[in-house]
């Protein structure tokens, strides 16, 4: 499953000098600065993949590396990659989709699909969920802590057996209370994404994968897409993650945290995810005005920006999107960790662009490479010498 990263908090991108930009239809430029910027890459480490969409054609799409380093089998525009919290677009969406049948309410109680949960269930609402404002317990944080998992304090993480959304369901209700007053902040739950999941399989009768499979992936002819469960299908064309260790690679592709779906169990390609944007653009699963409630930042009743628990100003968030603009570009993105890989989607709906890049291996800062390209493609012309013109990326805990 994924680990969770570090909150880095707000950057501010601070440019001297004019901001010189090649032109989208110089394809020998643009792919000459793209390949710059992962000459990092050597041609038998674990890499990259990289995707650019611009008015709706792909404009650059190339592999850097190596999916499995037993096999020197090269990235290519077909390699699957674990998302991570990329999935956590596709959790939503699954969400929206039982709305738009009619067997679920954004304002639906956590008790209202679970009975038997706790009483605090009672306080939180899908939205909440939704949006990270829930206030759920990490269950990351509790899981070798818990009474019935004790046994497990101290013990290596590849010993420990892998955790699935059904115990992590379980283990919440185990749980009397939330880290804070549901709706009175912002915090980031893979928690809520793993419950979002189940309330999928109960509400939908079909299990999570089958739902995202015959909902999503099958309409939108995402032949190579999976939730994946061990044991019960297969990732063809399949990226290992890996860390660099003492100097060497080393595969670090399943941690215990590894199994759950809701919060980051796909696996998909440069080519699915190509799909997977045409369908964003052109409403093909759900109507313009459906996907409006996604795509509206968390806010304060009172109609204030959220806070998080420390007090700072919380992201735009909405329905697993992250709503902050860059380089004063309209912005829907997101950031995806886990071990062994880092991720990164860069949508820019004004500009009809949109910037991909997965990674299997652990150090490569994929929100930072995805900007960059961006920056390649955006019309930012006429950007002040020394002001202030854009955002870096924020990540959050994110599996």
């Amino acid at each position: 499953m994924m680990m969770r990263a570090t909150i880095l908090g707000f950057g501010l991108l601070l440019l001297h000098g004019s901001l010189s930009l090649a032109a989208p239809n110089n394809g020998v430029t643009m792919s000459g600065s793209v390949d710059s910027l992962f000459s990092f890459v050597g041609p038998r480490d674990p890499g990259c993949a990289v995707l650019v969409i611009n008015d709706g054609k792909r404009v650059f799409a190339k592999g850097y590396g190596v999916a499995d380093l037993r096999s020197s089998t090269p990235i290519t525009p077909e390699t699957n990659f674990r998302l991570a919290s990329l999935t956590k677009q596709f959790t939503a969406m699954s969400i929206m989709l039982l709305l738009h049948d009619g067997k679920l309410r954004y304002e639906e109680r956590l008790s209202d699909v679970f009975p038997d949960f706790p009483a605090y269930g009672k306080t939180i609402t899908v939205r909440q969920m939704l949006n990270h404002t829930s206030g759920l317990i990490d269950y990351e944080d509790i899981m070798y802590e818990d009474n019935m998992d004790k046994q497990y304090v101290g013990i290596a993480d590849d010993k420990i057996p892998q955790i699935k959304d059904a115990g992590v369901l379980e283990l919440l209700k185990r749980q009397s209370t939330t880290k804070f007053a549901p709706g009175s902040f912002w915090s980031y739950s893979n928690s809520g994404y793993v419950l979002l999941a189940m309330i999928v399989e109960k509400r939908s009768g079909m299990d999570f994968g089958e739902f995202l499979k015959r909902r999503i992936f099958e309409p939108l002819n995402m032949a190579n897409t999976i939730a994946f469960e061990k044991g019960k299908n297969q990732v063809s064309h399949r990226a290992y993650g890996n860390t660099i260790t003492s100097g060497a690679w080393k595969q670090t592709d399943q941690s215990s945290t590894s199994a759950t779906l809701g919060d980051g169990g796909i696996y998909t390609s440069l080519n699915d995810l190509e799909k997977w944007d045409r369908a964003l653009s052109e409403n093909t699963l759900l109507s313009e005005k459906e996907m409006q409630p996604g795509l509206k930042a968390a806010s304060m009743p009172n109609g204030a920006p959220m806070l998080q628990p420390n007090g700072t100003l919380a992201p735009r968030y909405g329905f697993g999107w992250f709503l902050d603009p860059y380089l004063g570009h309209r912005r829907y993105s997101h950031y995806g960790e886990t071990m062994g890989f880092r991720n990164s989607i860069q949508r820019f709906p004004d500009d009809h662009l949109t910037v991909i890049v997965l990674s299997n291996r652990a150090e490569v800062d994929a929100p930072a490479l995805a900007e960059k390209i961006a920056s390649l493609y955006l019309k930012t012309s006429n950007a002040s010498s020394s002001g202030v013109i854009g955002k870096t990326s924020d990540k959050f805990g994110q599996r």
